[in-house]
């Protein structure tokens, strides 16, 4: 997906996609269910890049206690299937020491951990949270201190502001409404 296709004008640095974050509406948890594609929204944050090179594809939410944060391709392209979120996400605190992970792609050796790494059972629920003083839906992890919180830029696209404890700023990413693929 294109960020350029969602967002005349694509946020470059911090201020700007939190600008555009806080200038757009919340949303309730209803809205988030289904399947969505996502993309990165680049602003410096030290985690840029690294769901890019993984191969991330986006998330579901089949319910407020049924949401499957990492979402990724069959090797045939044909279907998605869920990560385990604790696995993936130890990889950002070796992106902070060294950034230069983020410049190659994990795709090939993901898909080859595949059943080690797939999940069946959902790694989130779904809930109205406040952040940046607005109370809007926001996708818990279940076993890492991370929330992303959802604001609605049109009626199949949201931006999302992932909140991870230790870091100052948020990391943005978009996503958009997709139910294409099923999850296998």
């Amino acid at each position: 997906m294109q960020l350029h296709e969602l967002m005349p004008t694509v946020p470059t640095t911090f201020a700007e996609a939190a600008e555009l974050f806080d200038d757009s509406a919340a949303v309730e948890p209803d809205f988030m269910i289904g399947t969505w594609h996502g993309a990165e929204v680049p602003t410096g944050h030290p985690i840029d890049g690294l769901l890019g090179a993984s191969g991330w594809w986006g998330k579901q939410f089949v319910d407020a206690e049924t949401v499957h944060p990492l979402l990724f391709r069959t090797r045939d392209g044909k279907a998605l299937w869920a990560m385990n979120p604790a696995l993936a996400f130890s990889g950002v605190g070796v992106s902070k020491v060294l950034p230069q992970v983020k410049n190659h792609t994990y795709v090939k050796p993901i898909a080859a951990t595949r059943l080690l790494s797939q999940t069946r059972s959902a790694k989130a629920r779904l809930r109205t949270t406040r952040y940046r003083g607005v109370d809007s839906a926001t996708m818990i992890y279940d076993q890492l201190p991370i929330n992303d919180v959802f604001h609605r830029l049109s009626d199949d696209a949201v931006i999302g502001a992932m909140d991870l404890k230790g870091s100052d700023k948020p990391y943005f990413f978009v996503l958009r409404r997709d139910d294409s693929l099923s999850l296998v």
